[in-house]
């Protein structure tokens, strides 16, 4: 059983940065397909960016290119998701997600293990 915890969202203005964190613990998740998710008040939960298990891919989703950035450390078992040029449109809870598959999908119901959560607001 994989046990995930996100770290480091907050309150942040717009035009700023936070970077997600994702501890993975109860084994290893060097092996699985990791993600990112999001779900804003009254609305879906939607992928923001996903990476296979080397990381030498990567998605995202077309609101978030080239801005966030989602990178892993195999050796501490962690992912990371950095978002800079935050915009109050970002405001969700963020989820860590893991896929017990080398590569990754975009579709949710794909996803084996999830986090809490962690709330990301952007003020205007």
């Amino acid at each position: 059983q994989v046990q995930l915890v996100e770290s480091g969202g907050g309150l942040v203005q717009a035009g700023g940065s936070l970077r997600l964190s994702c501890a993975a613990s109860g084994r290893t998740v060097s092996n699985y397909a990791m993600a990112w998710f999001r779900q804003a008040p009254g609305k879906e939960r939607e992928i923001v960016a996903a990476i296979t298990w080397r990381g030498g891919n990567t998605y995202y989703a077309d609101s978030v290119k080239g801005r966030f950035t989602i990178s892993r450390d195999n050796a501490k078992n962690t992912v990371y998701l950095q978002m800079n040029s935050l915009k109050p449109e970002d405001t969700a809870v963020y989820f860590c997600a893991a896929d017990r598959n080398y590569y990754y999908s975009v579709r949710e119901y794909e996803y084996d293990y999830w986090g809490q959560g962690t709330q990301v607001t952007v003020s205007s």
